[in-house]
């Protein structure tokens, strides 16, 4: 079950990285093995600056990007974050289509 939902969230990464052209660095360097001692540290801090959103530079956006890079490493969030990445990009292709339609 493990390898399966680490294949699809590797998918959900690719598809995310094949959208925007900007992010396909990033992705590629956030997936590479030796960045586990870089990613797990920068994960946490960002779930936890996601809870200081009453402070102009941090957001409510840090939470879903330091849970993206805690599932890379934790096959726990796994299931849940590529979940919540398939159903993101639902709504923006939805939302897009909409937008298109109105024209």
């Amino acid at each position: 079950m493990g390898k399966r939902q680490r294949r699809r969230l590797d998918r959900q990464l690719a598809a995310l990285s094949s959208r925007s052209p900007g992010l396909r660095g990033l992705l590629g360097a956030i997936q590479g093995r030796p960045g586990v001692v870089i990613r797990m540290p920068i994960g946490l801090l960002l779930i936890a600056g996601g809870f200081l959103a009453i402070l102009p530079v941090f957001g409510l956006w840090m939470i879903p990007l330091g849970l993206l890079l805690l599932a890379i490493d934790l096959p726990l969030l796994r299931p849940f974050v590529s979940a919540a990445i398939i159903r993101v990009r639902r709504r923006w292709t939805l939302w897009r289509r909409n937008g298109r339609d109105r024209r």
